[in-house]
């Protein structure tokens, strides 16, 4: 009979990691988690977190422009980068302090070293070795800069959390999530900002005329975006830095951040030497049960390169440790997963876009509404609100909802609960609004576009 030091070891401790770990050490399962960098992973410490706080620093400059249509005059406020970085690095501190007890708490072995596969069933991590019998690997995603000359002067998202001093000016390469998102932090900020990217429109997966409009409004703002451009090198001048593109042109900037994706964490942990299968992207390949190749081996999160995004990965975390531990499984519905972008303004969305509705079923209703919000009508700001829900017609279900505008993320929120519960358009009609509200738009929608 094999004898087993761990029934479960994590490798990771980010948000998939520690929940897998305190849930399963919760069911009385004798669990380690190694993690050599730093508690809660991308999100609490480079990611969600850090960003959200930086998202309300930088949108206070707008707030005082709008504040004169409300009858405040604010007098030549001025911002403390330093001081920001100070609030955020405590509450990063207070909040990876959360997680450390939360292990402890629930009695996970926590190692605070690399950990590396020997074989199937044995990891080490720092001097010791233990022999498992399930390992899970939850090790998340890293920033992706592309091969080109001179890539060594563009920073990343990672180090945006730390710069010593604001630049004048930006150039972020690429056009998803954090490229829209930090876009609005540094304008917001006070940075001069340019995006380049080498589509024709931001937010790639979101619906067309979200992608339209969140860079319609982004420009209104400020931001300049060049669309269809692609950079070929880089290279350090005497006041920063200039990147050439594909079109001839030189672009020059105080700082390059490269946002053009992120790539599955596997590199150090000895995976290819056990024989743990990946894609042609470095995900690890797993089943419907995370499963690797190695029956063992465990994967979940964004080191899969599947939905990256962390409450993904804690649902896939509950779904694993009540598969593997309890009979009440709980696997996760990957349909209508709601997401939420934000940049100023902000995007949300939950469901189909008109695209996949259009492809998937013949009879498509499209409701729509572009105003401008109640602050708006005296900020003296020149802001739209977008709203859009896609309807079938023969089922009245209504299949995706989306929106461009202010406290997008946390309306959307609620609109996937009614996506999920099946709500129909009916549904939404009976519904009485919040006036007023933005929100109420969404009950208020009675004419489909032609």
């Amino acid at each position: 009979m094999n004898h087993y030091d761990i029934d479960l070891f994590v490798i990771g401790g980010g948000s998939g990691g520690v929940r897998a770990a305190r849930t399963a050490a919760g069911l009385g399962v004798r669990v380690a988690l190694a993690e050599n960098r730093h508690l809660g992973g991308t999100c609490v410490n480079l990611g969600c977190v850090p960003k959200k706080l930086f998202v309300y620093a930088s949108h206070f400059r707008e707030d005082f422009l709008a504040a004169k249509g409300f009858g405040w005059f604010i007098n030549q406020p001025q911002f403390d980068w330093p001081r920001l970085l100070a609030q955020k690095n405590h509450e990063i501190e207070r909040l990876r302090g959360i997680y450390q007890d939360l292990l402890n708490d629930s009695g996970v072995m926590l190692l605070e070293d690399r950990a590396h596969l020997l074989d199937a069933h044995t990891v080490r991590a720092g001097e010791r070795q233990f022999r498992c019998e399930r390992i899970l690997i939850a090790t998340g995603g890293c920033p992706f800069i592309p091969d080109i000359p001179g890539k060594e002067h563009a920073v990343t998202s990672d180090e945006m959390f730390a710069l010593d001093r604001l630049p004048k000016r930006i150039l972020i390469v690429g056009g998803g999530y954090i490229a829209a998102e930090f876009a609005g932090i540094m304008h917001g900020l006070g940075v001069e900002t340019t995006i380049c990217h080498r589509g024709d429109k931001l937010l790639k997966g979101f619906d067309e005329d979200v992608r339209t409009f969140a860079a319609r409004e982004m420009c209104k703002k400020g931001i300049a975006i060049r669309f269809n451009t692609q950079i070929d090198a880089i290279e350090k001048t005497g006041n920063g830095f200039a990147a050439h593109t594909d079109q001839g042109h030189r672009l020059e900037s105080g700082l390059i951040l490269y946002a053009t994706g992120r790539t599955p964490n596997i590199s150090g942990f000895g995976l290819e030497a056990v024989g743990v299968e990946q894609d042609d992207a470095g995900a690890i390949k797993v089943d419907e049960h995370y499963q690797t190749n190695i029956p063992s081996i465990y994967a979940l999160g964004d080191v899969t390169h599947r939905f990256n995004l962390t409450p993904v990965a804690t649902a896939e975390a509950m779904a694993l440790v009540y598969g593997l531990y309890t009979d009440k499984p709980a696997p996760v519905d990957y349909d209508n997963i709601p997401t939420a972008v934000f940049s100023q303004p902000p995007v949300g969305m939950v469901g189909l876009t008109e695209a996949e509705a259009k492809n998937r079923y013949p009879d498509i209703d499209i409701y729509q509404s572009v105003f401008t919000p109640m602050k708006h009508t005296l900020s003296g700001l020149d802001e739209k609100t977008l709203m859009k829900m896609i309807v079938r017609r023969s089922t009245d279900r209504v299949l995706g909802v989306h929106m461009v505008g202010t406290d997008a993320g946390e309306i959307i929120q609620g609109m996937a609960v009614a996506i999920r519960a099946g709500a129909t358009k009916a549904v939404f009609d009976s519904t009485i609004g919040i006036h007023p509200t933005a929100a109420e738009e969404f009950v208020t929608m009675r004419k489909a576009e032609l």
